[in-house]
């Protein structure tokens, strides 16, 4: 008898021991993995101005969520790389581990049921009608009735636009915005929903639109990290706390969020 009972109390031991051992294989350590390497490995896609494009003159990477992304790096102590993909492809890359995070302009709407983590909220997003100037009939969402509307694919005007699909006579999906624009200058289309700061940045080049005074909703943007990497989530809204403490977030906004209203 003693020795059975010696036998389950050793067991036992085990046991724990194994859990304990399990528990640590994995162990969260996204943090600990980029600070090792120095590099913080940032998706985006850099089709999205002001928030992410292309400099024309100097290919480089620029816009707010460059300088939100250098800004949080430099806090967290390693230097940002980032990654330019198709839209589409990201919360995938993300999954596969080519990027310890996306900023992206991504809205906590287009990442629900995609098991992924996401910070606080960074910025909060108006999603507006677009028209063409000479068009004044349509001056509010309900004046969309009947009308063939466009939106980006994979963005949460996306998601609005088939939340109202029963108002609409179609939808039309675009891979980016610019091709949206092209087709409603044209007439091919009556009206866009998308993104406040998108539009602003589009009356630089061309000034052929509207914006419909009220918006339709406000998308709150977050950064996207995977499920499993709490500490690493944890560290960046620190980093984002200190950065709106420091400065360093409004000198970005300043640099490229801030606009009048039309």
């Amino acid at each position: 008898m003693k020795f059975n009972t010696l036998n389950i109390a050793l067991s036992a031991i085990i046991m724990v021991l194994s859990l304990g051992l399990v528990s640590v294989s994995f162990a969260d350590n996204s943090f600990a993995k980029m600070k090792h390497s120095g590099e913080m490995k940032v998706g985006f896609c850099a089709q999205y101005p002001p928030f992410e494009s292309i400099n024309e003159n100097t290919g480089q990477f620029e816009g707010f969520d460059v300088d939100l992304g250098n800004a949080l790096a430099k806090e967290m102590g390693v230097k940002a790389k980032f990654i330019d993909a198709e839209w589409q492809g990201l919360l995938a890359g993300l999954h596969k581990g080519d990027y310890d995070m996306l900023i992206s302009c991504m809205s906590k709407s287009e990442t629900r049921g995609k098991n992924v983590s996401f910070s606080d909220v960074y910025y909060e997003l108006p999603d507006v009608i677009v028209v063409r100037k000479d068009d004044m009939t349509i001056n509010n969402k309900e004046d969309l009735k009947g009308k063939v509307v466009g939106v980006q694919v994979g963005f949460g005007s996306e998601q609005l636009a088939d939340s109202m699909e029963d108002v609409f006579s179609e939808i039309k999906r675009y891979n980016y915005n610019p091709e949206a624009f092209t087709d409603l200058k044209f007439k091919r289309i009556d009206a866009i929903l998308v993104g406040y700061a998108y539009v602003v940045q589009q009356d630089k080049k061309d000034t052929f639109y509207r914006v419909v005074e009220t918006p339709l909703a406000h998308a709150e943007i977050v950064i996207v990290l995977p499920k499993n990497a709490q500490l690493l989530t944890t560290q960046v809204n620190n980093a984002l706390k200190e950065i709106k403490s420091n400065g360093a977030y409004d000198q970005a906004y300043n640099s490229w969020l801030r606009v009048e209203q039309q």
